[in-house]
């Protein structure tokens, strides 16, 4: 075993953690990353953007329609499993994902927050109506039957299933059913801001942790580094598994620059349970997004 996952196992071996993972987790179920080696640079919509620009709107709703084709194919991988596998071994506090691609419940983790939101739903941005992103799908394959004939998914998608296509005229954008209102996929964009309820949940997951473990992030952005530095602050140890330079870095007892699905098997192999841990809150459960 590598001396430094030696380290983490002493680390984190009796304690209960919680867990914040990022992009660089899914990448081994086919969704590339923003910001890991070899990511292809981007530049993603902003919330101000989207609601105010209606062929931006159109362009990226063609963009996601494709998109999302390619990622409800994908499947957990082992370190979506092997984290399911620690939670089931009554470690886990809760975990916190920045993913919207919900392999974390797929693979049977429960205590889980969606931080970002989640790419299977779309919501009203006038009466607040949740659609499920498949049904969605059929109306819009409805709409634009032309535009889709013919058309091979996109080969590259980002994680929030925006699919780099460049020829989005004529695509016809689906108004909510209820009210005519706009529709937007249920996830945080940028220049938006995390629910302060989910924000306060996931802290409370820190907060119940003796540890916080990193799994794939950069911690680029702030509504994930400040778990980081949350738990720091509250002198618990930081372990941070991501291939690369994260901001996080310099907060952590342990960095180990390694993939995270090999890491977290390693891990769960490991870790020993801890008996009574791990109940929850009753809001910590794979389900409807924490608002």
């Amino acid at each position: 075993m590598d001396g430094q996952l030696r380290d983490v196992l002493e680390i984190l071996s009796g304690r209960p953690l919680a867990v914040l993972t990022g992009a660089g987790l899914s990448t081994d179920s086919g969704i590339p990353d923003y910001r890991g080696p070899g990511s292809v640079p981007r530049n993603p919509m902003t919330y101000q953007q989207f609601v105010s620009d209606e062929l931006l709107r159109r362009r990226y709703w063609a963009r996601n329609h494709a998109g999302w084709r390619h990622m409800r194919r994908a499947q957990p991988n082992s370190g979506h499993f092997a984290l399911a596998e620690i939670e089931r071994k009554g470690v886990l506090t809760g975990l916190i994902t920045q993913n919207v691609d919900r392999l974390h419940q797929a693979a049977g983790s429960r205590k889980v927050i969606d931080l970002h939101g989640r790419f299977d739903q779309v919501i009203c941005l006038d009466c607040g109506t949740i659609v499920d992103r498949a049904a969605l799908a059929v109306r819009l394959e409805s709409l634009n039957e032309d535009w889709t004939a013919g058309r091979a998914d996109a080969g590259d998608v980002a994680p929030d299933a925006d699919a780099d296509i460049s020829d989005t005229d004529g695509f016809v954008v689906a108004a909510c059913e209820v009210c005519g209102g706009m529709l937007k996929p249920d996830f945080v964009y940028f220049g938006e801001n995390v629910p302060k309820s989910r924000v306060a949940a996931a802290y409370a997951m820190v907060d119940a942790a003796a540890a916080l473990l990193v799994a794939g992030s950069s911690l680029t952005v702030m509504s994930g580094l400040r778990f980081v530095r949350h738990a720091a602050k509250q002198e618990k140890p930081v372990v941070i598994i991501n291939r690369g330079q994260t901001r996080g870095d310099g907060l952590a007892a342990v960095k180990l620059e390694a993939g995270t699905s090999e890491s977290l098997q390693a891990l769960s192999a490991g870790l020993p349970g801890l008996a009574g841990a791990g109940s929850g809150p009753a809001d910590w459960h794979a389900g409807p997004v924490i608002r």
